[in-house]
């Protein structure tokens, strides 16, 4: 069974560290043309009190943004879905972490939020801000 230490590992060990809390890490990840997407962890329960990880990624500041376009492209996307929080615009997707294979199920989706949160910047702020 994995646990939230290893999801912690996991980031830990590929990825640059920006902020660490008991319940949530934020770090940065490289993407495609010298960009880099921040993404945030957070361990949470579900409904019924198991565990899960939640991952987001910022896109641009909501007040900024066609929050409407925003919806529609993310729409468009089988990872994620948007979400706006502290004013920020965010791609966010949860994986529970009972029976969670790291690479696969943690690792993908990972890396599906950060290229689809950058793509999205990109394309709605045409900056490389988060």
């Amino acid at each position: 069974m994995t646990v939230w230490a290893d999801v912690i590992n996991y980031v830990r060990v590929r990825y640059e560290v920006l902020e660490d809390a008991n319940d949530w890490l934020r770090f940065r990840v490289g993407t495609d043309g010298g960009r880099t997407q921040q993404v945030a962890v957070h361990y949470l329960p579900d409904a019924d009190g198991a565990p899960c990880a939640e991952i987001s990624s910022p896109v641009g500041w909501a007040d900024k943004l066609d929050l409407r376009r925003l919806l529609e492209l993310a729409g468009a996307s089988p990872v994620g879905g948007a979400a706006v929080v502290d004013g920020v615009a965010l791609i966010k997707h949860t994986v529970p972490l009972a029976s969670l294979h790291l690479e696969e199920e943690f690792g993908r989706p990972l890396r599906s939020v950060v290229a689809r949160a950058d793509a999205l910047e990109h394309e709605l702020t045409r900056s490389d801000e988060f």
